[in-house]
């Protein structure tokens, strides 16, 4: 059967407001989600939002709603804002779906009758923020529990637990066997760290007591599931597996051609949710080592250094970004300024220089002087004449170096590449003075060769910056009159046609005046 490229990112949570950090997990999965698709492979592109949850109840209850219906409205407004930064996924996630909730309560029977979970009963210091019980190991230097756990008080409470420590053995033996499980390899190292000190079982439920907003065990109607085995089962649930197959080569094709999947994670949840709770928990239902997931974890996009968040009141809204510079000038500033699996600071001013510089300044400068040119000297007309342009073996290099840096997972590195490409572009203009040759008849091959190989590399731009810029990408070919129809087979050169008329130029990327 076909491999379908699967890529997924960690679902949001409604109750928590979507900012330009969860705006950078989007836009990079969909831009390698684009990119496989440019080279003519099959995507299955899946995100969406966690909608459970005692924070989630909480707040629908001061609203005076239901929490069904509150959690419709919180879902639309993330799906609103990665619809405004061309965000394009193939399905969308939400944890009340019917489909979901069998496929988690199918994996908890199956774990139950297989002595994988059991019921006992506990009491400490337990987090009402952040819903756990908490150990001695999160307390302070001053013996006390800090400020992120909010308030802490006794409880004792009887609760289901997962048999997670069993498996601690099998964990280790597949991160040591496996170089890649988590890119990039500190994210590795940092994991297999984390997995020694694995000491304890893992509780999966809530009495519905004080929780009933959650999918119920069923072998137990008086519990829910708590987050782990409901938000982390969706990156299977809506691929299309089925949790009443024995083995996993049974399960469906249509789940089987689209896994393992690789999953973009933030830093912060890798340790324990993805990188533990999660490898463990298909492991334990029979996925075996080659069909682990492989973790793409990226950093933190702060704002002076400081992690975002609902409480300091420093979140920035990607949809405000959108509406003032366009989504495709946030898309450029998040792929470009930001090194994959590597912490950030936002910066509107980077944003902004960043736009005028690589896009109004070099790029749109590119494209403008190219087919102004055309014309103003051969009626927007360009022939192929002469004989090769050292373009066209920098344009050869330039989609090695991009389709290896893209593979990489490296954005940044390869919209660098594109930059210097361009750059390179804008000096052959200075170097060939287009208007100098117009004025020489003798000259009118050099004029039409110079035309047409700087259409060409356009062409061949265009194509390679689509994966970040989809409409920018879409208006050059526009303006070159060449094929909307591009695929990464069309990138090497000498695609158009050997006599060929361009468009009207219009100006793409105008400059962003401070």
């Amino acid at each position: 059967m076909p491999k379908t490229f699967y890529i997924t990112t960690a679902i949001d949570y409604t109750n928590s407001p979507p900012h330009i950090g969860h705006a950078y997990e989007k836009v990079l999965a969909d831009v390698i989600a684009r990119y496989h698709r440019l080279k003519g492979e099959k995507v299955f592109f899946l995100t969406g939002v966690d909608q459970h949850g005692q924070k989630v109840q909480q707040s629908a209850a001061k609203a005076g709603l239901p929490p069904s219906e509150f959690v419709k409205e919180l879902t639309q407004k993330f799906r609103d804002r990665w619809k405004t930064l061309e965000v394009k996924y193939d399905e969308w996630a939400e944890t009340i779906a019917p489909r979901h909730q069998k496929v988690v309560q199918g994996m908890l029977q199956r774990l139950f009758d297989a002595g994988q979970i059991y019921k006992d009963k506990q009491s400490g210091s337990y987090s009402i923020r952040q819903e756990q019980f908490l150990t001695d190991k999160e307390r302070g230097p001053d013996g006390q529990f800090g400020p992120e756990w909010g308030q802490v008080e006794l409880r004792e409470e009887e609760n289901y637990y997962f048999k997670l420590s069993q498996h601690k053995d099998w964990l280790l033996r597949y991160i040591d066997n496996r170089k890649d499980a988590v890119i990039p390899d500190f994210r590795q190292t940092e994991l297999r760290n984390a997995i020694d000190r694995i000491s304890g079982d893992l509780c999966i439920s809530r009495p519905k007591s004080r929780l009933d907003w959650g999918i119920e065990l069923p072998f137990d109607k008086d519990f829910v599931t708590y987050v782990w085995f409901d938000a982390l089962t969706n990156y299977i649930s809506f691929a299309g597996y089925d949790p009443s197959l024995s083995t996993f080569n049974s399960q469906p094709s249509t789940f089987l051609e689209k896994w393992p999947a690789l999953q973009i994670i933030g830093k912060d949840i890798l340790i324990p949710a993805h990188g533990i709770y999660w490898l463990i928990m298909l492991y334990a239902v029979g996925f075996p080592d080659e069909a682990m997931p492989q973790l793409l974890v990226h950093g933190w996009l702060n704002i002076s250094g400081t992690k975002m968040s609902k409480s300091l009141g420093n979140i920035i809204d990607p949809n405000t970004l959108a509406d003032k510079y366009s989504a495709e000038a946030v898309r450029y500033y998040l792929m470009s300024d930001i090194a994959t699996g590597k912490d950030a600071d936002f910066s509107e001013e980077r944003l902004i220089e960043r736009y005028n510089a690589d896009l109004a300044n070099n790029l749109g400068n590119l494209l403008n002087r190219t087919l102004n040119m055309a014309h103003r000297y051969r009626e927007g007309v360009v022939k192929q004449t002469g004989g090769d342009s050292p373009l066209a073996a920098q344009a050869a290099d330039l989609v090695q170096s991009y389709s290896a840096a893209m593979s990489s997972h490296e954005i940044h590195a390869a919209l660098e590449r594109i930059g210097e490409f361009v750059t390179t572009c804008n000096a052959y203009i200075e170097m060939t003075a287009p208007w100098k040759l117009a004025k020489d008849a003798q000259r009118a091959e050099a004029l039409d060769h110079a035309l047409f190989v700087l259409a060409e590399a356009l062409r061949v731009i265009a194509i390679l910056v689509s994966p970040v810029l989809p409409n920018a990408a879409r208006e050059i070919l526009y303006q070159l009159n060449s094929s909307g129809d591009y695929t990464f087979e069309n990138v090497s050169w000498g695609g158009l046609p050997k006599k060929h008329q361009l468009g009207k130029p219009v100006p793409l990327f105008p400059r962003i005046e401070l």
